[in-house]
Parts: structure tokens; sequence; C-alpha cells
């Protein structure tokens, strides 16, 4: 079986990374095409992935950029796929291979943990042969989307669960790490997406308060460029803001504490068994919801909340589940 997959941004890199060696262990051929948009094709590169970038990069925060870009992406995996012979393209949130598969034929699965992402899953979902989501979310909040069973598939727990049940992290995933300092990872607000439309006051005051902490080290993993840059520039002494893309997964199991205003790196954390806080400022899924609820996921409203201590090892449950059941799932469009 010939499988496309479409990676759009770099969270969906570790995802498919077990799920591609899965595929091809079992005979399947796969190809991987990626739009270059943060540090999405630095990833690729650093996981030893095979890819096609494909078509122009991220169109910005407005609508006309995004779709400017989005149409011209169309043209453009269209052109890629048309001859290709796939049988099956599999995606975690990319409309434009919903919607290229749809119009070459070809089967499609498309993935997401994010419910309120309203245009994307309205164009995916309604595009895709099947969507494949997380039990968390209620099915009253999919159903705007043309999505119930039998094209709806749900999976237990997180995504992160099974895609990093085979993961052992680096002993030293950058250089210059303080082991008598408290680590925290962060991870910047997703600026240019649709539901997140507005900065973040919350996040600087968090920034502010690690920075200037000499008891914190503090690795901020920025989106894009420019976050980098303006972070940077803050001038704040325990703030570390790596150059390029990092293996982020073995800085977040290295570390005491992990604050994010995405929502991939909490749920890492989380399945690694690392205290987390989140600042998200857009409205919360079902996911994060159930996390709060459990106290898995903690929402921080006030920086002078974090707790900031050497984590004890083991002091929280790590949980991974097998990806052969994730991926049958993504596959399900095969069987439509």
């Amino acid at each position: 079986m010939r499988v496309w997959i479409d990676i759009t941004n770099s969270p969906h890199v570790p995802i498919f990374r077990p799920l591609i060696r899965l595929l091809e262990e079992r005979g399947h051929e796969v190809e991987v095409t990626a739009r270059e948009y943060a540090q999405t094709i630095q990833l690729l590169e650093l996981h030893g992935i095979e890819h096609h970038v494909v078509g122009p990069r991220h169109g910005g925060g407005g609508r006309l950029g995004k779709a400017r870009a989005l149409f011209g992406r169309l043209h453009a995996l269209r052109g890629f796929a048309r001859d290709r012979s796939f049988d099956v393209a599999l995606t975690h949130g990319s409309h434009e291979l919903a919607l290229t598969a749809r119009r070459l034929g070809i089967p499609s699965t498309t993935a997401f943990d994010y419910e309120f992402a309203w245009l994307q899953h309205q164009l995916g979902c309604r595009a895709a042969t099947r969507v494949v989501v997380p039990e968390a979310i209620p099915l009253e909040r999919l159903t705007r989307y043309g999505v119930r069973p039998p094209k709806l598939l749900r999976y237990e727990g997180l995504k992160e669960e099974y895609y990093l049940a085979d993961f052992e992290p680096v002993a030293e995933p950058i250089e210059g790490l303080d082991p008598d300092r408290v680590l925290v990872v962060v991870r910047t607000p997703p600026e240019v997406s649709l539901y997140h439309r507005h900065g973040s006051p919350l996040f600087a005051s968090v920034l502010e308060r690690l920075g200037r902490d000499e008891a914190v080290q503090a690795v901020v993993l920025p989106r894009t460029a420019e976050q980098r840059a303006t972070i940077g520039n803050l001038g704040l002494p325990s703030l570390l803001v790596p150059e390029r893309a990092v293996d982020a997964q073995s800085l977040i199991a290295r570390a005491d504490l992990v604050v994010s205003a995405g929502g991939t790196m909490n749920r890492e954390a989380v399945a690694l068994g690392i205290p987390v806080y989140t600042t998200f400022a857009g409205q919360l899924g079902g996911v994060d919801e159930r996390l709060i609820a459990h106290g898995r996921l903690l929402r921080l409203t006030d920086p002078r909340a974090l707790v900031l201590r050497k984590r004890v090892p083991g002091e929280r449950e790590r949980v991974r589940r097998d990806p052969n059941v994730f991926l049958d799932l993504m596959l399900g469009a095969r069987e439509h």
C-alpha cells in the first residue's frame, strides 16, 4: 500500500515518527509532504524523515494571507499527488491534504485533539473519509463539523501517550544545562493561530518571573523566528533560547517543570509524568478540561503561583499506549 502523509506544523513530526516506522515495518511505502512553517522542516531533518516541501509557507495570522496560502498549497499538492497512485492519505490537522485527497479520489483520515479550530475543521472534517479524535472531546462539539460515527473514530487517552510509547530521552538534549538549577521548559503562544487571536500578558509576566530568578534555568522554545528575536531581546539572564529546533521531548523529560501556552507540549509533559502549567489564552478544549479536572494539568493565572522546585524522579506516572492502535484507527479510511 502507498501511503501519503502531510505534515504542516512542528508538533505533527513526533506524531508521525513512530507511525511511519510501523507502516514501513508492515511493508507499506510512505511519502511525506510538508509545509515550511515554524520548526517543521528542521524537526523532520532532526528525526531523519525524508520529505518533500510542497507549496507556499504559512499565510500568517490574517485571514486573507491564510486564504492565499491555502489555495496556493492546494494547487501544489494536487500536482504532487496526481500521478503517484496513493492508496490512502493521513494527516493530523492538514485540511489541505483532506481537500486534495477528496478531489483526487484518495481515501483520507484527518486527526485532531482541539475542537475549536472552527474553519480548519469545517474544511478538513467534511472532506476527509475518517476523522480520529480523543474520547475526551464531547460528541456534541463535533456534530457542527458534520462528523459522527461511523466516520468518527475515537481513542482512549492522549495521542502523546501513543507516539511517545517507545520514546527514551537522550541524556543531554541541549548544551549548557545546569543540573543545580530548576529546569523549566517554556513554550510560546501560537500567536499566528486564528483560534488564539490576542496576545498574552500572562505569558509575558511568566517570562519576567522566570527570567529574573537565579535559581531557575528556563529554556524557551519559540514557534517562529520573530518570537525568538523578541524573547532574546528581553535581556532576561535566566532565559535560554535555542537557535534551532531541539529534541523537545528529551528536554521535557529532563525538566522539573513545563509551562506552555500551547497544547501539544502540555500533553507531552503529562504523558511523560512531568508537572505542567498551561497559560493557554484561547477556549479550553475537551482534552485540557479533562486533564485539569483530574489534576494532571494546572491552569496558571498568576506567575507567583508557580511552584519552582527540583522534581523527584518517578513522582508522577508515565503512561504508554500501543501506537499500533492509533495507526489502525488512522488507516480506517481504507475500510470505507
